[in-house]
C-alpha cells in the first residue's frame, strides 16, 4: 500500500541578523581599534604643544615624527607576517603594549634627550604599524561575513569621531595638564588598545566559506583535479597544496586548504619558512586579485598626489587668496564630517557594483583640489572637501569588507600590511615632492595635474576585470538575473 508522504514543512524565515554595535565581542575589538586610532593621532598634536611650550624644537618635532614614521613602516610587514603565522590577538597585544612602554620614554626625554625621544617615537611607530594589519585580520576572525560592511563603517566612524572630536578635547585637557602627563595618557590609550579586544575566532567556524575561499580552492585546483568531481576538487586541492609544501618547505601560494579557510583560522605550515618568503607568498596572495591591486594603484594616487597637494596648497590658499586661517580650519572639519557621513551611509548601502561605487567614491576626492584652483567662495571650498570625506569612506569601507572576505584567511594580515606598507609610506614621497614642484610650477598647474590624477587612475582602475564587484565573480543575484 502506498501513502502520500506528508507534506514538508514549511522552514521558517530566517531571522534578521542582529546589529554588530550588540555583539560583545566586537565591542570589545572596536574599543580597542578606536583607543589605538585616538592614540595615534593626539602624538602629533601632543609634540606639537610641546613645541608651543618650548620644551621640544621645530627640528626636533620634525626628526620625532620621521622616526615614527619609520617605525611604522619598518614593522608594518613584520606585523603583517606575525599575524598570519601566530595568533592575532597576541600580535595585537605586544605590539600595542611596545607602543605603551614608548610614552613614558617620550615624557622622560621631553626637554631633557632628544635622542631619547628619537628612540620611543621609532617605538610607538613600530607598535602602531606592527598592529594594524592585525586588527585587520582580527576583525575577520570576530565578525561572521554578513556584519562585516556594517563593522567596518563603525570602526571608521570612531577614528573618524576621534579626529574631529580630539583636539577639542586635548587642548582642554592641555589647560589643566602639562605635555608630560598628556604623553602618558596617550600610554594609556595604548593599554586599552592592548587589552580590551578579546580573542579571536568568535566567527561561528562551520558558516565561514566566504567567497575568498572558493576563489583560493577553485585556483588550487585547476592545475591539479580538472578532471574531478565538483564535490571532491576541493579535497583534492587541499592534499596537492599539502604534498607541494611538504615538498617545497615554501606553502603553495595560490593553494588554501578549503576546510581551514572555512573555519577561519590561521594555517601553521608544518615547515617554517622564512620571514622573506612568507611576505613574498603574502604578495602572490595579492596578485591573485587584480581588483586589489587596481584599488591600490588608485588609493595611491591620490594619496600621494591629491592628498598631499592639497595638504600643502590649503593654508597657502588660505593665507594669501582668502586672508584668514578660518578656510584652512573649516575646510578640514568639513572633510572629517564628510567621512563621519559617508561612514554613516555606506554601513547600510549596498551597492549592485560595489566596486564602481567605491572608484567613483575614491575618485570625488579630485573636487578638492579642483576647488584650490578657482577663484570661488569659501564656501564652495568647504563643501568640495565634505564631498571628497564622503566619498574616501565609500572606498574605504568596501575595500576593507571585499578584502577580508577574497583573501584566503591565512594570508589575510600579509595583504593588510602590503595595504597599509604602500599607501601610508608613498604619502611622505608625495608630501616631498609637491612643495619643490608647487614652487617651480606654481600652485594651479600642479592642483590641475593632481586632480586630473584623482580622477583618471580610479576611473581607469574601474575598468580592471574583477573591479566591478571587488570579486573574483559576481554576487548571486546578478548571477540568477
Amino acid at each position: 500500500m502506498t501513502t502520500t508522504p506528508a507534506p514538508a514543512a514549511a522552514k521558517s524565515p530566517a531571522p534578521p541578523p542582529r546589529s554588530v554595535l550588540l555583539d560583545p565581542a566586537f565591542l570589545r575589538l572596536w574599543a580597542g581599534t578606536t583607543a589605538s586610532g585616538l592614540a595615534t593621532w593626539a602624538l602629533p598634536f601632543v609634540l606639537g604643544l610641546a613645541v608651543l611650550h618650548r620644551d621640544l624644537g621645530a627640528a626636533g618635532l620634525g626628526l620625532v615624527l620621521a622616526a615614527r614614521t619609520a617605525g611604522f613602516l619598518a614593522a608594518v610587514t613584520v606585523g603583517g607576517v606575525l599575524a598570519d603565522r601566530h595568533s592575532r590577538r597576541a600580535v595585537v597585544l605586544w605590539s600595542a603594549l611596545a607602543a605603551a612602554a614608548a610614552a613614558p620614554l617620550l615624557a622622560a626625554g621631553l626637554g631633557r634627550s632628544l635622542v631619547l625621544m628619537t628612540f620611543a617615537a621609532a617605538l610607538a611607530g613600530a607598535g602602531q604599524g606592527a598592529c594594524r594589519p592585525a586588527f585587520q585580520a582580527l576583525t575577520a576572525e570576530t565578525v561572521e561575513p554578513a556584519r562585516r560592511q556594517q563593522a567596518n563603517a563603525a570602526l571608521t566612524m570612531a577614528v573618524r569621531g576621534s579626529t574631529l572630536a580630539g583636539p577639542t578635547l586635548t587642548a582642554l585637557l592641555a589647560a589643566f595638564l602639562d605635555v608630560r602627563t598628556l604623553l602618558l595618557g596617550i600610554g594609556a590609550l595604548w593599554l586599552v588598545a592592548a587589552l580590551a579586544p578579546g580573542k579571536g575566532g568568535v566567527v561561528a567556524r562551520a558558516s565561514e566559506a566566504a567567497p575568498g575561499t572558493e576563489a583560493a580552492a577553485e585556483a588550487a585546483t585547476s592545475g591539479a583535479a580538472s578532471g574531478s568531481a565538483a564535490a571532491t576538487s576541493g579535497a583534492a586541492s587541499g592534499s596537492a597544496a599539502a604534498a607541494s609544501e611538504k615538498a617545497s618547505g615554501t606553502p603553495a601560494p595560490d593553494a588554501v586548504s578549503p576546510s581551514a579557510a572555512a573555519a577561519g583560522s590561521v594555517a601553521v605550515p608544518s615547515v617554517r619558512t622564512g620571514f622573506r618568503a612568507e611576505f613574498l607568498d603574502g604578495i602572490r596572495e595579492a596578485r591573485r586579485h587584480p581588483w586589489f591591486l587596481a584599488g591600490l594603484a588608485a588609493l595611491v594616487a591620490v594619496i600621494a598626489l591629491g592628498y598631499s597637494a592639497t595638504s600643502v596648497a590649503l593654508p597657502l590658499i588660505s593665507r594669501d587668496r582668502y586672508g584668514t586661517e578660518w578656510v584652512l580650519a573649516a575646510a578640514m572639519t568639513a572633510y572629517t564630517v564628510g567621512a563621519l557621513v559617508g561612514a554613516l551611509v555606506i554601513a547600510r548601502l549596498r551597492p549592485r557594483s560595489q566596486g564602481w561605487a567605491a572608484f567613483a567614491g575614491l575618485g570625488a576626492y579630485g573636487v578638492a583640489p579642483l576647488s584650490l584652483m578657482l577663484p570661488v567662495h569659501p564656501a564652495v571650498v568647504v563643501a568640495a572637501y565634505a564631498v571628497a570625506g564622503v566619498g574616501i569612506e565609500l572606498f574605504n569601507v568596501p575595500w576593507f569588507t571585499a578584502t577580508q572576505r577574497e583573501v584566503a584567511p591565512d594570508k589575510l594580515a600579509r595583504v593588510s600590511s602590503l595595504d597599509f606598507l604602500v599607501s601610508y609610506g608613498l604619502a611622505p614621497v608625495g608630501l616631498a615632492l609637491i612643495a619643490p614642484a608647487i614652487g617651480h610650477f606654481g600652485v594651479t598647474p600642479v592642483l590641475a595635474v593632481c586632480a586630473a590624477a584623482c580622477f583618471l587612475v580610479p576611473a581607469a582602475a574601474a575598468l580592471v576585470p574583477t573591479a566591478r564587484h571587488f570579486a573574483r565573480t559576481a554576487p548571486v543575484e546578478e548571477r540568477a538575473g
